[in-house]
């Protein structure tokens, strides 16, 4: 048929006709299929003793454990944060000291297991019997026993914020890095000191870098908080083996811990998505549809 037929019927040239993917809704209705026989086997099979696992989701053991899990999570984000920001400032310097330092502490904590550095923070007292400051080669202003300073929450701090600073370096340095240099050479010209800049200009633009890793670090450290149990930290996981432990009840225990685990980490991707929006205000991410039909049409027909 020629263009000028076309034309006359009234066909239009620009309508393309997506092309059919029927194993798209083959995998949708196996995924339904895996889905309904995992729910089904939950609800059906006695197993579980979901009667022991609403007795003991309230357990003041397991909450307990929970709020240590939380604390360390915490803490350890706080100083990882900032001794974090401080190496990918140290590794953007123009002192080759400075970086071979940062890209050091990297190498080492990142190459060695969390649980070791653990071990090795709570034994420090065979290598230093005494921790104190003074004057190099002089005199010491103060001591203390290393026993009585690294104790089981003091190695978990330690050891879980220094090893995730390792991460976060990279991570923070990333989105400096993503950062056009023109934009602080602009606040140069504006007056403003390098440090100025950096908080004003760099770092806030980073952010939209950096933030969404750093959210995926905070729920790794959240669950990996769980090594502290070889120091003999009761935190969630390790609260849950030890009332298993005395009950012999270790499934429904067990799964009251993942169920607190998937709570947190789910607040935490909430936030994150919250936080992700704030920084993102004023930037185009794409076409959105808003209505109910129109998101489920895109979801099971996307256009790639």
């Amino acid at each position: 048929m020629s263009a000028s037929t076309q034309a006359v019927a009234g066909y239009d040239d620009d309508i393309v006709v997506p092309r059919r993917k029927p194993w798209r809704w083959v995998g949708l209705v196996v995924a339904a299929i895996v889905v309904a026989a995992i729910v089904v086997s939950f609800i059906t099979n006695q197993n579980y003793r979901w009667d022991l696992v609403w007795r003991y989701l309230f357990d003041h053991r397991i909450l307990s454990g929970l709020g240590t899990t939380l604390l360390l999570t915490l803490i350890g984000m706080v100083l990882a944060t900032a001794v974090g920001l401080l190496l990918a400032v140290m590794h953007q310097s123009s002192s080759a000291g400075l970086r071979a330092t940062a890209a050091s502490y990297v190498w080492f904590f990142r190459g060695t297991p969390v649980l070791v550095q653990l071990i090795l923070w709570y034994n420090l007292a065979i290598l230093v019997p005494r921790i104190g400051i003074g004057i190099p080669f002089g005199p010491t202003l103060w001591s203390v026993d290393t026993n009585s300073f690294i104790t089981p929450w003091s190695a978990a701090i330690l050891g879980l914020s220094l090893n995730e600073a390792a991460y976060l370096c990279e991570i923070i340095r990333s989105g400096i890095l993503s950062v056009d240099r023109g934009q602080g050479e602009a606040a140069h010209a504006l007056g403003m000191s390098r440090a100025l800049a950096f908080r004003r200009v760099v770092l806030p633009q980073a952010l939209r870098v950096i933030v969404p890793p750093a959210f995926n670090e905070a729920i790794g450290l959240l669950k990996y908080s769980s090594v502290v149990s070889v120091i003999a930290l009761p935190e969630l996981l390790y609260s849950g083996q030890l009332i298993y432990a005395r009950n012999y009840q270790t499934l429904p225990v067990l799964i009251v811990v993942c169920i607190w685990y998937l709570v947190v980490v789910s607040l935490l991707t909430w936030l994150e998505s919250r936080v992700e929006r704030k920084l993102g205000a004023g930037f185009v991410q794409g076409v959105t549809t808003s209505t109910t039909a129109g998101r489920w049409r895109r979801w099971l027909t996307p256009n790639h």
